[in-house]
């Protein structure tokens, strides 16, 4: 027994590592999944690769052959069946890898225009859909729309969302401090926890923030609440004071605090001219002094 053990194997440095890189590309890859429609799918793939796996064991001949000829064809429709769940991996990635976000939304004042909107609009309660481009482009979706390539402002975000607005339906797409374009399509998120709590506008804001590192801001039609999706995350029914700093915050924006005026009254003005006349006769008696 003791010379069986002095025949395991020692751990290298390179194969803890080794063993920590598979531990983490599993464990990132169930977290992606997780709460998905991938879930059922990656279960039956896994019940059927284990029938296979028996099928080859009891030497099944032709399930064998079967599973020969279809194996490379099921690799293609793997990633057709898991295309989204890719593509969001891919954009988490490329959000992580990103040094600058933010920096392509130029004008300090820009989101006040977004602000200010989509005050008006909840108070008016009116439905809206605002997505502001940072890294990873929205050519795509903008092209779905109504181009527009307008300077960004609160008369024309609330004319485009007004209910007898032809381009009200749909979201308004920001790039690089100009509205791009009006009436785009988004992409719904497919979490399925979120399709029972959501209506199709919420949806669409935060299924092009689990696809891009754009930011959404929506407004809700029923309520008029305002909400936030960043990152495949939704902050619901916020304040007007809270959108401003969170989208000064992604945007990577530094908003010097307002000064206000000093008021000074009479009484402290009367003091000022009396510490000036002081002064000035003090002045007077040395210069007689001089003299």
């Amino acid at each position: 027994m003791l010379q069986n053990i002095g025949h395991i194997p020692q751990l290298s440095v390179i194969s803890i590592l080794d063993i920590l890189v598979v531990a983490f590309i599993i464990y990132e890859f169930l977290k992606l999944i997780k709460g998905t429609r991938a879930i059922p799918m990656l279960v039956a793939v896994i019940l059927l690769v284990a029938a296979f796996w028996l099928a080859h064991i009891e030497q099944l001949k032709t399930v064998d052959w079967l599973i020969t000829t279809l194996f490379p064809y099921a690799v293609f429709a793997l990633i057709v069946v898991f295309g989204a769940e890719i593509r969001h991996a891919l954009a988490r990635l490329g959000r992580r890898l990103s040094t600058s976000r933010g920096g392509v939304f130029n004008g300090t004042d820009s989101y006040e225009d977004i602000v200010l909107a989509a005050n008006h609009l909840s108070q008016t309660g009116t439905g809206a859909l605002i997505v502001i481009e940072r890294e990873i482009g929205l050519r795509t979706f903008i092209e779905s729309g109504v181009p527009l390539d307008a300077n960004l402002s609160y008369d024309l975000l609330i004319t485009i969302f007004r209910p007898s607005a032809p381009l009200h339906d749909g979201a308004v797409i920001i790039q690089k401090g100009r509205i791009a374009a009006a009436a785009c399509f988004l992409p719904l998120s497919m979490n399925p926890v979120l399709s029972t709590q959501f209506g199709t506008r919420h949806r669409a804001a935060i299924g092009i923030t689990e696809e891009t590192d754009a930011i959404s801001v929506v407004i809700s039609e029923e309520t008029g609440a305002i909400s936030i999706a960043v990152g495949g995350a939704i902050e619901r029914d916020i304040t007007v004071e809270y959108l401003r700093e969170r989208l000064s915050e992604v945007l990577r924006r530094y908003v010097p605090p307002a000064v206000l005026p000093t008021t000074v009254t009479d009484r402290e003005m009367a003091a000022e001219d009396r510490e000036v006349e002081r002064l000035s006769h003090e002045k007077d008696l040395a210069d007689g002094a001089e003299r």
